[in-house]
């Protein structure tokens, strides 16, 4: 598993950076319509699914785990289609759908942190947007009443703390690959 992510560091960082420029065009833009939010918001979760699959796809046959991102990334492609398709859905609907894709990235970042805990020193990173992202899923469930525009400001800091996470990840990720690049390249 560390090879697959020290190899695809960069497309953590890409998640990292899309997932922190959306949280800042959120905030710089609180008013921005509830149709709005939803394209944005679906563009953003199918970039973000588009990315998992494909690294889940380039760890198949290479590790036992590769299915976890490609179905976490299914999923959000999923949501990110369903808020297209339907752009004029309920605050209340979008907030249930935002909550659910939260609540299941978060479960899937711990998961693949646990394993990747095995393999290197650093996946309290994962693991820590792994619960920002069920913290953030957890909060819209059980306070739906907020309303979409209190939800704007929630969703803009976890995109960013989000994002900071993985980007971070992603950098140690490419200081490991580099070294094991640069370890092969020696002469014996």
């Amino acid at each position: 598993m560390l090879h697959i992510l020290s190899t695809n560091w960069w497309t953590l960082a890409i998640r990292g950076g899309i997932a922190i420029l959306f949280g800042v065009i959120v905030l710089l833009a609180p008013a921005i319509a509830l149709e709005a939010l939803v394209l944005l918001w679906g563009a953003y979760a199918l970039s973000d699914g588009i990315l998992s699959v494909w690294a889940g796809l380039k760890g198949h046959g290479k590790h036992q785990h590769w299915w976890v991102s490609v179905l976490e990334g299914v999923v959000s492609i999923f949501a990110g289609l369903a808020a297209v398709m339907w752009p004029g859905l309920t605050a209340l609907v979008l907030l249930y759908i935002i909550a659910a894709w939260a609540i299941f990235t978060g479960v899937t970042e711990l998961f693949a942190a646990l394993q990747l805990r095995k393999e290197i020193a650093g996946e309290l990173w994962l693991a820590l947007s792994g619960v920002v992202s069920i913290l953030f899923g957890a909060l819209l469930f059980f306070a739906p009443g907020t309303g979409i525009l209190a939800v704007l400001w929630i969703l803009a800091f976890y995109a960013i703390a989000f994002g900071a996470f993985l980007l971070v990840l992603s950098f140690r990720l490419k200081t490991h690959h580099d070294r094991m690049h640069h370890q092969q390249h020696q002469p014996a």
